[in-house]
């Protein structure tokens, strides 16, 4: 679906690709963004409130799915798949870090460090992690403007723990109902990344298998359980992993999970901070999710886990020929005031002016160069301006060095993403 506001931008009811092209042709609306495709309309429209949408997340370390959903006809509206940059701002950070190191050992002209008076406010992150929680809020700022969105869904855990480890709580009468086993399940898929615990082979219907046998006085225990595909499970037999030749499962079974962490950690920064947009936010675990994925019999993808996240989802999901928009977070500029080589040690000077004729690195131009010129031709990419007005274009097939910025005409002004259209989960008519 198209994303539409009216000429106040006030968001209106999306509408289908077919109808969006009729009024392009028309000429009763214009393209207001490229990412995601919105249109504005060029006359005013009835004061007719459209009905509520839902936004819901799937928050995680490296990707979080978003989808708009209508839950009164259960269609997706759209969809997208986040990337986050959390390890390359703490790879920043430790370079920078290195890099003031080394000249402080070196005793050249740089400031003193400065980490005994310092003061982290309540509720501090750490950048990696601000960082994750900064790019789903800008996106659930911009939906908002873009769609009438009028109710949040989050899985705000992946399984939930208490089930696990409480014997108050994990009794047999408790683990019974509609969901039992999907919570230890979604924990050791995301423990044991997807593939067998022995041979690693991933792709294949994968069994709960206990470490140590019961029959050899083996718990239930999530530190006892982990994944093998049949062939591995059945060979085991009522041997312990030791003795079937891996003992290194024993050790890794105790581990943590470092990206189930990493979203642990942020997970109730995020809610309190969707609570502060006023709308109402609606919860669930990672044990709903997928619950309500394999009801609905779709594939594990992130944005059609956030399609199923909490209570709330509809009985019949609609998501034949929806294509998620791939999103990947790039970062804005530079603010590196001492660039370094290889090495660590300073050689550069700091970035020039990031504007060059109204432009900036990362906007998406359409350069329509003359046969005057050497590279004549129409060229549709992204830009990286050079102080001197002649920038390179990268395009889908490569990089055009020395196109005037007087030949670009903008499409979408860089925002710190980068996008790409995904694959169909389904396709039209299936």
């Amino acid at each position: 679906m198209i994303f539409v506001v009216d000429t106040e931008h006030r968001p209106l009811s999306p509408c289908h690709p077919a109808r969006a092209r009729r009024l392009l042709t028309e000429g009763k609306a214009a393209v207001w963004h490229r990412y995601p495709f919105t249109l504005i309309l060029k006359r005013a429209v009835a004061d007719a409130l459209p009905p509520p949408l839902r936004l819901k997340l799937d928050p995680g370390s490296r990707t979080t799915g978003l989808a708009v959903v209508n839950d009164a006809t259960g269609q997706v509206v759209w969809a997208g798949e986040l990337t986050h940059r959390g390890q390359q701002v703490k790879d920043r950070l430790d370079q920078r870090r290195m890099c003031r190191r080394s000249r402080r050992q070196r005793h050249t002209r740089y400031r003193p460090a400065r980490f005994a008076n310092r003061r982290r406010r309540e509720g501090w992150l750490p950048p990696s992690l601000e960082s994750r929680l900064a790019n789903i809020l800008t996106w659930v700022t911009r939906l908002r403007r873009l769609a009438p969105i009028g109710a949040l869904a989050q899985e705000l855990v992946k399984f939930d723990t208490q089930r696990l480890v409480s014997p108050e709580i994990s009794g047999v009468a408790y683990q019974q109902g509609e969901l039992a086993g999907y919570e230890v399940r979604e924990y050791l898929l995301e423990k044991w990344e997807r593939r067998c615990a022995y041979c690693g082979i991933t792709g294949v219907p994968l069994q709960i298998e206990h470490i140590m046998p019961k029959a050899r006085g083996g718990s239930d225990q999530v530190s006892n359980l982990t994944l093998a595909c049949a062939a591995c499970n059945t060979a085991k037999g009522t041997q312990t992993a030791a003795e079937f030749g891996y003992p290194e499962v024993h050790e890794q079974a105790r581990q943590p999970l470092r990206d189930a962490a990493a979203v642990n950690a942020t997970r109730w920064a995020l809610y309190r901070r969707l609570e502060t947009t006023g709308l109402p936010v609606e919860v669930g675990t990672g044990g709903r999710t997928k619950w309500n994925r394999t009801q609905r019999g779709l594939p594990k993808t992130h944005w059609l886990d956030a399609a199923c996240v909490g209570a709330s989802t509809p009985p019949t999901l609609t998501v034949a020929g929806v294509a998620p928009l791939q999103i990947m977070a790039t970062g804005r500029h530079s603010r590196q005031m001492c660039r370094t080589n290889a090495y660590g040690f300073p050689d550069k000077a700091p970035k020039a002016t990031s504007v060059v004729g109204d432009f900036r690195t990362g906007d998406i131009v359409r350069a329509v160069v003359p046969a005057s010129s050497a590279k004549a031709g129409v060229y549709v990419g992204r830009l990286a301006v050079r102080a001197t007005g002649s920038c390179n274009l990268t395009t889908a097939t490569g990089t055009i060095q020395g196109i005037h910025v007087r030949y670009c005409q903008p499409l979408h002004r860089g925002d710190g993403y980068r996008y790409q259209k995904g694959a169909a989960a389904l396709p039209l008519h299936a």
